[in-house]
């Protein structure tokens, strides 16, 4: 007999479309765990050039898969922040922080190789009620 697995597995519409086998977002016992969202637009599918760009572009796709379920930046908990380039982290934090200006949420940041971009963004956050 298989195991019903816990959760609501979901796909947001207006989203970028996942590179591999994945959910947007799960959302279980009171949290929505976002998947890792990177700086692809999610009309033009281009992704910019300049980091600063890529980090915008980033915090918005994670903003549009929070509001596909009625959620939004400011139920944020926690972040896991990846950047191919640690030594940019003033230039993140200073934009980032405009995302966050008050209680900004938890958060990690973590250097690696990442294909192609410069920033990819994972969250967990709050589910009220």
């Amino acid at each position: 007999m298989e195991k019903e697995r816990a959760g609501e597995y979901l796909m947001v519409e207006g989203a970028v479309m996942p590179a591999g086998c994945y959910s947007h977002v799960v959302v279980a016992n009171g949290f929505a765990f976002v998947s890792g969202q990177g700086p692809k637009d999610p009309v033009s599918g281009i992704t910019p050039p300049l980091f600063a760009d890529q980090v915008r572009q980033t915090i918005s796709n994670v903003r549009t898969v929070l509001r596909g379920i009625g959620l939004g930046l400011d139920d944020i908990v926690k972040m896991n922040v990846f950047l191919t380039d640690p030594s940019r982290f003033a230039e993140y934090n200073a934009i980032y922080s405009e995302f966050f200006p008050k209680q900004p949420p938890a958060r990690t940041t973590i250097g690696c190789w990442l294909p192609g971009i410069l920033i990819e963004i994972d969250c967990i956050a709050a589910v009220p009620g």
